[in-house]
């Protein structure tokens, strides 16, 4: 295996150069009659989107974690690498964020929103932070945000310090925002109120600590007492509360709306999404997917399961392509080609709370409630989403009350063993995340292995294990030129000191 090092970014020091460079320059031409201090419901506005938005170039990035996920496969000019499991630097750009938090706080000081944006500031490092280690493992942490003091190569914290820190940031943000007042410059549905940002805070929260169940006995950590805890004081998500993301229009259009071209029409829909949709009987199909052309053409209808067909999404791409070009697979729903607000992005949801309740009652770490009640409430939220939704693109099979109130049967029924019922959580949350926040589905297969994503040796460009999955990816390639020497203590103290996608996390051993 060959010894690499990798790089990380040095936006923020290049930004402070060319700060301290251009400060005569803007003492003379600063006009006196304009604003030149940003106030903290502008900062709060950016710093909410650099989190929650979808920061990608096009359609075609939108797609890449989805077909990481197993949820899609791509039929066009050439491969989608993350659909054959190719993964490699990632970046640590959002931290850049970091200077930005602390303004935000400094300038609501003494104001009477000052305990929301504290709430706000500590939710949203939580937030950054928790993506950035599950990418890679150990990351900067108590060092980031030293450039204005000179610190500009921070130490690697080892990845069970991080988490500490996060689940510490998200009860302190619990404790600012339930002292809150409604904060502007919220580009939400939660429109500033700190009463549903506390409680989305403490979702967030169960997710994280769900996440580290490899780790519940982790003294340090108190995975099972936190989550007791939390639950115990019951401010959580709750319908009504609605989710925490954002909501598209006409102006602020979803990332696939207008894309109807040769790549975003050849976007299958893959056969583990399709097929386990189908067994469970769930109409969500019908708004997830296209039924096939050929099974059409062959005599069936548009709202016949039988006229919805996944595509083996590890077959090797010629043969994809082949089949694709006969019309034998199910593409993606056309509403998301057309419609500008097809649906909104719901990044913390109570269906997925709930679904995250359910397995802490089926694991034992709660008493309060029943597995079923969770997983049952969670279902029917997941559903209740799709009954707002335009049903001209449901192919006859529209999603009303009185299916939800019917959905719970067969297979869809909650299980009578420990193991099945485990199983239909995961795949519930996996259900969920389509089109959504897609790498929370592979971060749940990196913990459960499950469900099990196909898999292919003859296609799999994780070149140094063919029969499986990727486990993390590289370090940003910026981090050798900028902090090289903290770089390599992490590797060595994390992977033997190779940077390879292969390498376990602390989190997943």
């Amino acid at each position: 295996m060959k010894k690499i090092v990798f790089k990380t970014g040095a936006g923020l020091i290049i930004l402070l150069i060319l700060m301290s460079g251009c400060s005569k320059f803007e003492e003379i031409n600063t006009d006196p009659n304009k604003i030149t201090q940003a106030s903290s419901s502008m900062i709060a506005t950016s710093v909410i989107l650099a989190n929650i938005k979808f920061n990608g170039r096009d359609a075609h990035a939108y797609l890449q974690p989805n077909a990481l996920a197993k949820y899609i496969g791509y039929a066009n000019q050439s491969q989608m690498p993350t659909q054959y499991n190719k993964i490699e630097n990632t970046g640590f750009g959002q931290m850049t964020m970091l200077p930005n938090i602390d303004k935000m706080v400094e300038y609501a000081e003494g104001s009477v929103m000052e305990s929301s944006y504290k709430g706000l500031a500590k939710f949203s490092r939580a937030w950054m932070f928790f993506n950035t280690t599950m990418q890679v493992g150990d990351i900067p942490y108590s060092e980031t945000n030293g450039g204005m003091n000179g610190e500009y190569r921070p130490a690697y914290d080892n990845q069970e310090d991080v988490f500490i820190g996060i689940l510490n940031e998200l009860e302190e943000a619990d404790a600012f925002f339930a002292q809150g007042v409604t904060f502007a410059g919220d580009p939400t549905p939660y429109n500033g109120d700190p009463n549903k940002w506390r409680r989305a805070s403490n979702a967030f929260a169960l997710k994280v600590l769900m996440t580290l169940s490899k780790k519940a006995d982790v003294a340090s950590l108190n995975v099972k007492g936190r989550f007791a805890a939390i639950v115990a004081d019951g401010f959580l998500l709750e319908p009504a509360t609605g989710f925490l993301g954002l909501n598209y229009s006409a102006t602020n259009m979803h990332p696939m709306s207008g894309t109807n071209d040769l790549f975003t029409s050849r976007t299958d829909i893959s056969s583990l999404l399709i097929d386990n949709l189908k067994l469970l009987g769930d109409r969500r199909l019908f708004y997830m997917a296209d039924p096939a052309a050929s099974q059409i053409l062959g005599g069936l209808t548009e709202s016949e399961w039988d006229a919805y067909v996944g595509a083996d999404v590890s077959m090797s791409y010629d043969d994809l392509t082949a089949q694709h070009l006969l019309g034998n697979f199910s593409l993606i729903n056309s509403r998301y080609l057309w419609l500008p607000t097809c649906e909104p992005r719901m990044m913390m949801t109570y269906a997925e709370q709930q679904l995250i309740l359910a397995e802490a009652r089926i694991l034992g770490w709660i008493t309060a409630g029943t597995a079923q009640e969770y997983y049952e409430s969670g279902v029917k939220s997941a559903l209740a989403v799709y009954v707002s939704m335009n049903s001209t693109y449901a192919h006859g099979m529209a999603i009303n009350q009185a299916y939800i109130d019917s959905y719970f049967t067969g297979e869809a029924a909650f299980k009578a063993t420990t193991e099945d019922q485990l199983k239909q959580v995961w795949m519930q949350r996996y259900i969920l995340n389509f089109m959504q926040n897609s790498e929370s589905s592979y971060y749940e297969y990196r913990r459960n292995n499950y469900p099990p994503f196909p898999i292919n040796p003859l296609t799999n460009l994780n070149e140094n294990n063919p029969d499986g999955m990727p486990m993390r990816w590289l370090y940003p390639s910026s981090e050798t030129n900028y902090n090289r020497e903290n770089l390599i203590a992490a590797l060595n103290s994390q992977y033997e000191g190779y940077d390879e996608v292969n390498k376990l996390m602390w989190l997943l051993k």
